[in-house]
């Protein structure tokens, strides 16, 4: 397949409108979306094709509650490391959409997987972590393909939450996701509209 320029401005747009949603309707998600996302993620990179992701969708509120009230403790110590106007700009971020998305998903790494027979990965095994960082990224695309929006929420005791939804020894926490419609569109990041932190541009380096 010779892929063209209208491929590239559809890329474009998809790269250019992906946010890091905190703003979530709270309809829900059509199934088959669902089903076209996780699609999705099997066309991700791996190392080795090992496919390290391990996916969970908690849906059980007693579980949502603890994730709630685990953010929310690791906000509260986070918020401690700034002070002055930064502290007062922190406090006005909306930081997690955990009360309003419809979709939560907890993204683990299987630290062991048999698939890909060790290849790759010898020497720098944290690339199974980074393959799942690439499936999830594939599903970010592909959610905003949809007219879905994700936000990662990395402000969590990684370990308490695994011990909570009772995961497997052998998996570590990779992220923390939450979809569904956002509240409005914008081709902005909220770090940017707030002033918190604007692009640096990517600069390659020739040795």
């Amino acid at each position: 397949m010779i892929l063209t320029k209208a491929h590239r401005s559809a890329l474009h747009d998809i790269l250019e409108w992906r946010r890091d949603v905190r703003h979530f309707r709270t309809d829900p998600v059509d199934p088959a979306v669902l089903d076209r996302l996780k699609s999705a993620m099997d066309l991700a990179p791996s190392v080795g094709n090992a496919r390290p992701w391990r996916i969970m969708q908690v849906e059980t509120p007693a579980l949502r509650d603890t994730v709630i009230a685990n953010f929310e403790a690791a906000n509260t110590k986070a918020a401690k490391r700034y002070t002055s106007e930064r502290r007062a700009a922190y406090d006005r971020l909306k930081l997690a959409g955990l009360r309003d998305a419809p979709i939560h998903l907890a993204i683990f790494t299987e630290t062991d997987p048999a698939a890909g027979h060790g290849l790759g990965r010898q020497t720098m095994p944290e690339m199974l972590n980074y393959s799942t960082v690439a499936a999830i990224h594939t599903l970010w695309l592909a959610a905003r393909a949809e007219n879905i929006g994700v936000g990662w929420v990395s402000i969590l005791d990684a370990a308490a939450l695994q011990s909570s939804l009772n995961a497997p020894a052998n998996w570590t926490l990779t992220a923390y996701l939450c979809l569904g419609h956002a509240e409005t569109q914008d081709d902005t990041p909220l770090l940017h509209r707030t002033n918190w932190q604007e692009n640096t541009a990517t600069r390659w380096r020739v040795v």
